[in-house]
């Protein structure tokens, strides 16, 4: 009876999961999702004004194009044809290009959940209880369902934690665990994310010392480790001409327009150019100077804060198991000495799985070395930490707790912050594209403040109009803003031109000091931003919505 619960319960979360990708979620988590994959594909794809960030600028680009055009890339190509075949007139709009991705990204989360299907056996966990705290994880929810680089990282350490695991309890090989495929997901994990070796660190250790453990012969042994370096080598060589290939190309682009050079004259300029993205992605992270730039954070965010945003309850009890593994293991050192039977406990699956909390902590250890420490970068943990969870004495009394901590995750992340921006995008992208517009054309000026970065091709505008500027204020002072506004509306001339200001509610005031008036104001509801929160004593006054929403106020003439 308790399994078909939780085999229920498990299908009604991932139909939310699907469905509320559809929706869509309205939550913003951060800029990255948009990008570094979808932004960057639509103005190369779609043909969409965008704002390409300076990963991909093409003098020293730190982000592999493989994954982007493989996923968001892929997803505007089917819409873009689907069009052209006049299959459906209006396929590119605003809703299209943010869900396409997502879906995608939502159909790939359900590698996680064959995963942990695969896994729990094997580990000594639950199966469907495992199931269905990932499924009910608002990690998972919300996270995994966003073109996040950090999604496909834990993506590909889920698989890479099945190949490893491919091996009976009793020691009876099941399938010969593939070092072919271990060398390609290595490989596209690194090229995605260099992070990745950190995640990879502790199974790849597992299957060296299963491999070597195993009793074949040395011959069987230099051919596994060899096969992996080779299809290590043969993935990183068509990621590298990939990202050349793309990156060169679009240098050539840039050279060749701005320098009106012969075509000649500018691959001579770039003959011999090889882009390693990884490379320049570590030379630049491991600055201290240019993480600085990103935010500077204590060594144990990730220990401390971070883990505990994620994961709840599940964090700190795997801190608490992990400190009891780490007494239990000195104290049979101290009896054994230099003795080494009391080691193999440490190793074995049984009560606690010690593996587990190693594929844990140690790329938590290894990621608190950075100074730049933000969430998303923990969320492949999801998996080791589950299965440990959910052994059948864990979690039982905390139930409540972990659905409350979830229900607050999922409102929070995927609703209220920064939640106003997208249906924003949605709302002007209409305005801009109405009959109206069509039939008379309008100039439309969009200035965001105080707001994360607006990604451009939600608004569906093509390189070759003109009739739109985006103004990104990000979190400009009082007198930058108001200057900026003055000096707009003072050129404000033209009949047919519009200006729109978009600004959380909490800095309102700062607009009305500004000496300009507004002939319309749309408040889009709710909109949470954490660099400009509300005021607890507003909140509780009548005034909340307004804290708890985003303007859309139209410059009057």
């Amino acid at each position: 009876g308790a399994a078909m619960v939780a085999r229920a319960l498990w299908a009604l979360l991932a139909a939310l999961r699907a469905g509320w990708c559809l929706l869509p979620q309205s939550g913003y988590l951060h800029p990255d999702e948009f990008f570094q994959a979808p932004e960057v594909m639509a103005g190369d794809i779609l043909n969409l004004q965008v704002y390409y960030p300076w990963e991909f600028l093409s003098n020293s680009p730190c982000r592999t194009v493989v994954f982007p055009l493989m996923t968001s890339g892929v997803t505007y190509w089917v819409i873009k044809s689907l069009q052209q075949l006049d299959i459906c007139s209006s396929c590119i709009n605003s809703y299209t290009l943010l869900v396409s991705p997502r879906l995608l990204f939502t159909i790939f989360s359900f590698i996680l959940d064959y995963s942990i299907y695969r896994l729990a056996p094997f580990w000594g966990a639950d199966p469907w209880k495992a199931l269905v705290l990932l499924a009910g994880s608002y990690v998972t929810l919300v996270f995994y369902t966003r073109t996040f680089t950090n999604t496909l990282e834990g993506l590909l350490f889920a698989l890479l934690m099945v190949l490893v695991s491919s091996r009976k309890s009793s020691g009876r090989s099941a399938e010969p665990t593939s070092s072919s495929l271990l060398g390609v997901i290595t490989t596209a994990g690194f090229f995605n994310r260099p992070t990745f070796l950190a995640f990879a660190l502790m199974p790849l250790l597992y299957w060296a010392s299963l491999t070597v453990d195993s009793q074949k012969s040395i011959k069987t042994l230099i051919n596994d480790f060899l096969k992996f370096i080779l299809c290590a080598c043969f993935t990183a060589f068509v990621f590298i001409t990939a990202d050349t290939f793309y990156f060169t190309s679009m240098s050539l682009d840039n050279l060749y327009s701005t320098n009106k050079s012969s075509i000649i004259d500018v691959i001579v300029q770039l003959h011999g150019k090889m882009v390693v993205t990884p490379f320049n992605f570590l030379s630049y992270n491991l600055n201290p100077h240019n993480l600085a730039l990103h935010g500077s954070h204590p060594r144990v965010t990730h220990f401390t804060v971070n883990g505990v945003m994620l994961f709840g309850i599940l964090h700190i009890l795997a801190i608490g198991a992990g400190f009891k593994m780490l007494k239990k293991y000195v104290h049979q050192l101290m009896l054994v000495r230099w003795c080494c039977r009391g080691l193999p406990g440490l190793l074995v699956h049984s009560e606690g799985s010690p593996i587990l909390l190693l594929f844990y902590f140690v790329p938590l250890a290894f990621l608190s070395l950075f100074s730049h420490q933000e969430p998303r970068f923990l969320i492949p943990l999801i998996l080791p930490l589950v299965l440990f969870s959910a052994s059948p004495s864990r979690t039982v009394k905390w139930k409540l707790l972990i659905v409350l901590f979830n229900l607050l995750g999922a409102l929070l992340f995927g609703c209220l912050h920064q939640g106003g921006l997208i249906p924003c995008l949605f709302h002007l992208e209409q305005l801009i594209h109405s009959p109206a517009s069509s039939s008379h054309p309008q100039h439309y000026t969009l200035l965001f403040a105080h707001t994360y970065m607006p990604p451009r091709s939600l608004l569906n505008i093509k390189k070759t109009d003109v009739h739109v500027e985006v103004i990104d204020m990000a979190g400009a002072g009082e007198e930058t803003l108001c200057q900026t506004v003055e000096q707009r509306a003072s050129n404000f001339t033209c009949s047919n031109c519009h200006i729109f200001i978009i600004i959380p509610g909490t800095v309102r005031a700062k607009i009305t000091k500004c000496g300009v008036s507004f002939k319309n104001e749309t408040l889009v509801f709710p909109h949470l931003s954490m660099e400009d929160p509300p005021q607890i004593p507003v909140l509780s006054s009548g005034n909340w919505r307004s804290q708890l929403g985003l303007y859309i106020l139209e410059l009057n003439r």
